[in-house]
């Protein structure tokens, strides 16, 4: 009778795994993955490192044959110098800028370090789901263009 006092210290429910996740949930997901490539990207930066992220590709050999390679994935920084010499930060959701409060796309910060506490507070930000609206919206304009061409 152990095993059964045991297991009285566990909170038994009766749940589900739902098979699919919310939309919502799913674009919340996406950007914050690549907010971490970003406050990875910085941080190398500032150490003077290379961050490399590997993405498996199919290509054809000579022969004709198809195989599965590692090739690293490009990771475009989201910053800038602006022409008053201050550090900003673009967010962006696929090709389009996000605007994080209306009419503004951008943060201005003081350097490295700014920038990649910036980025862990979008970061954190967008897994509570303030920028929902705003994943919504830069969603819609993508599907938009990819409608265009058809």
């Amino acid at each position: 009778m152990d095993t059964l006092n045991a297991l009285n210290k566990l909170n038994f429910v009766d749940a589900v795994r739902p098979r699919s996740m919310p939309a919502v949930q799913q674009r919340r997901n996406k950007l914050s993955n690549k907010l971490w490539e970003q406050i990875q990207l910085a941080k190398s930066q500032m150490e003077h490192t290379h961050f490399v992220i590997k993405r498996r590709v199919t290509v054809k050999d000579l022969e004709g044959n198809y195989k599965s390679i590692e090739r690293p994935k490009r990771i475009k920084p989201w910053w800038f110098m602006a022409t008053d010499g201050t550090l900003c930060l673009s967010v962006f959701y696929g090709s389009k800028r996000i605007e994080l409060i209306p009419d503004k796309t951008s943060v201005s910060v003081k350097n490295m370090n700014d920038l990649i506490e910036a980025l862990e507070l979008l970061k954190s930000e967008t897994e509570a789901g303030s920028f929902d609206a705003a994943i919504e919206h830069a969603s819609g304009a993508l599907k938009l263009n990819f409608n265009k061409n058809r």
